[in-house]
């Protein structure tokens, strides 16, 4: 049976001009290949509401999970909790419940309340709250969709949240064989392999180093004595 699916929509015009580099991804996806969770998709939009509502009705009718990071902060360009609003058909005020948890940090931080920070306690109607044990804000859960921060410090912290709460399957497993030849001159055994092992994900990672054509090729797939074959008629294949 296949592994449960999901996808991720991150957020900003900083991550599309190049101002930002994004680590979320990278997180994202080594957590739920550790929960046997399929990362299928990643797209990246700008702050644009109506481009993040398209987006997020796409992504969420397409695979069962949607993780979004990015915008949902305190000044007038974070409007994804807007937009996610939008996407559902969903009212989005001010909650109690969000409007507590800034009340008491910021009381103890000594911090004021103003209008900028209760922006972030702006929740679409029938969301349920994302724990941000880091600074306070909550991100929120609706439907499929998970929305979180961008700061990569609270998108963990959010991550480790959600994640025990999603139905995962078998964890997917690889091996990583380095072959000092050009792709060139191992294409051919490595379409065998391929063919040989359709079960499994045969992939070729080139490099260069000193002057010297290489590639590691990194065999995945969750039966683990399947993979250890694999790997072995790999080296058969290529002597």
């Amino acid at each position: 049976m296949p592994n449960p699916t999901a996808a991720m929509l991150v957020i900003g015009d900083e991550i599309l001009s190049g101002r930002t580099r994004d680590a979320n991804m990278h997180h994202l996806a080594g957590q739920l290949t550790e929960a046997g969770i399929t990362l299928a998709e990643v797209r990246v939009v700008s702050d644009d509401h109506d481009a993040i509502v398209r987006a997020l009705n796409d992504l969420r009718d397409t695979w069962d999970t949607v993780f979004t990071s990015g915008g949902i902060g305190p000044t007038h360009d974070d409007i994804t909790a807007d937009a996610v609003a939008d996407a559902f058909d969903a009212h989005i005020d001010v909650r109690d419940d969000a409007r507590a948890l800034l009340a008491a940090h910021y009381a103890r931080t000594g911090a004021e309340l103003n209008a900028a920070r209760l922006r972030m306690a702006r929740i679409p109607e029938g969301a349920t709250l994302i724990d941000n044990p880091v600074s306070i804000a909550p991100g929120f859960s609706i439907g499929n969709v998970h929305v979180m921060a961008g700061v990569p410090s609270v998108f963990q912290a959010m991550v480790a949240t959600v994640l025990p709460t999603l139905t995962g399957g078998e964890p997917m497993l690889s091996t990583s064989t380095r072959i000092d030849r050009g792709e060139g001159d191992i294409a051919g055994p490595l379409g065998i392999l391929a063919q040989d092992y359709a079960d499994l994900s045969v992939g070729s990672y080139p490099f260069q180093k000193d002057g010297k054509f290489g590639s590691n090729i990194v065999i995945r797939g969750q039966d683990r004595a399947r993979l250890e074959e694999a790997t072995a008629r790999l080296a058969t294949l290529l002597g």
